[in-house]
């Protein structure tokens, strides 16, 4: 190997090292400010004070404004974020983008986002430990997971950015990527709101859930920039 090649290899080297000590930060930093903010949720909640004065006339109104077509539709939106659904979703988005791209990046985005949301989601509930709205005001089908974060929400949320961010990577006509962008976003929010309207989740669990997924996709996305960067460098 000349010593220009070994040059090469070693500045591919730092910049790795670098781009992987700049990861580890942003995502460490964003589960320990997201878990104390879990922590002062769940004790505003619990002190009857700040945000709890929100959630309990939230799901409230949620109660009066029920319906036969918004209870299904609310149930529908569950299903489809919940423990069979929410793989399928996952498979069928990652089947198109992976056809579309001929490329793994979707595999590889795709299943990183989805894997820590998981995590996040079981960290959460379990660091938070906070209580469901009472059982007697619920619509089935019911949880009985720890309240917070919400991860029907997160989890929605984290793979509606993560796949609008493929999708302005990989389809090139504007009508093409607004549709697909508003049919992942919408999906995030209603399924967020199908959780507060079928009385399994607190407004400031739904909110939760965004927030983690919305952060955690985003760190996804950075570590994918940096390392585009870092590769288009050393060519």
């Amino acid at each position: 190997m000349s010593a220009l090649q070994s040059s090469n290899v070693t500045r591919r080297w730092t910049r790795a090292s670098i781009l992987f000590a700049i990861t580890v930060i942003v995502l460490l930093g964003m589960v320990f400010g997201l878990s104390y903010l879990g922590h002062e949720v769940y004790e505003a909640v619990t002190e009857g004070n700040g945000v709890a004065a929100i959630d309990h006339p939230v799901l409230d109104r949620a109660i009066a404004l029920r319906s036969p077509a918004l209870t299904d539709a609310a149930v529908g939106l569950t299903l489809l974020a919940g423990r069979v659904g929410s793989p399928v979703l996952t498979l069928l988005a990652l089947g198109l983008l992976t056809w579309r791209r001929r490329d793994w990046t979707p595999v590889a985005l795709i299943g990183a986002t989805m894997t820590g949301a998981l995590l996040l989601t079981i960290a959460g509930k379990s660091f938070v430990g906070r209580v469901r709205p009472p059982l007697s005001l619920a619509l089935p089908p019911y949880e009985d997971s720890p309240s917070f974060p919400s991860g029907h929400t997160l989890n929605a949320t984290a793979l509606a950015v993560i796949v609008g961010y493929l999708v302005l990577l990989t389809v090139a006509s504007r009508l093409g990527r607004a549709l697909a962008i508003i049919l992942a976003l919408g999906l995030a929010l209603g399924v967020g709101l199908s959780r507060v309207y079928l009385g399994q989740h607190w407004l400031t669990d739904v909110f939760g859930g965004w927030l983690i997924g919305t952060a955690w996709a985003l760190s996804v996305i950075i570590a994918h920039r940096l390392w585009l960067y870092v590769r288009s460098s050393d060519r």
